[in-house]
């Protein structure tokens, strides 16, 4: 592994787990963590918060007794990848409601916390504005190269 800041290893690995994640084919489970530890050369510690960092996108889920495996079905884009999908999916345009917290951690089967950091993320991209009291309303429409 390169020399990286130890404040950053634990983001090089995510990176490099999601590229393995992405040729695989089909459902099934990680490495162990132990396993993980020895080909990264890094703690524990360290390769938890890579996995938590894929947790939060949606990639990868822990199972007790199992461990961590590939999350859901077919869609590997990024948490982030889907929910700005949903203002083309959903044919969403300027101005129009962008649907809840709620309706999103049910529609993705996420955390209230991972799908509100994208939502903020998305609104410092411009993508969506919030007016308090009314929700969150799309600001822009995003381009193919726009990643929140």
């Amino acid at each position: 592994m390169p020399q990286a800041s130890p404040r950053g290893t634990y983001l090089v690995i995510a990176e490099a787990l999601r590229a393995e994640i992405q040729q695989r084919e089909g459902a099934g489970t990680l490495p162990s963590e132990a396993d993980m530890m020895r080909s990264h050369g890094v703690g524990r510690n360290t390769i938890r918060r890579a996995l938590k960092v894929l947790e939060a996108d949606g990639l990868v889920e822990s199972v007790p007794g199992i461990g961590w495996r590939l999350a859901g079905g077919g869609d590997r884009r990024s948490l982030a990848e889907r929910m700005t999908g949903v203002i083309a999916e959903d044919c969403l345009s300027v101005g129009d409601a962008y649907p809840s917290e709620a309706k999103l951690c049910a529609r993705f089967g996420a955390s209230r916390t991972a799908v509100r950091r994208v939502l903020a993320q998305m609104e410092g991209n411009g993508l969506l504005t919030t007016v308090h009291g009314k929700g969150r309303t799309v600001r822009a429409l995003p381009t193919p190269t726009t990643r929140p």
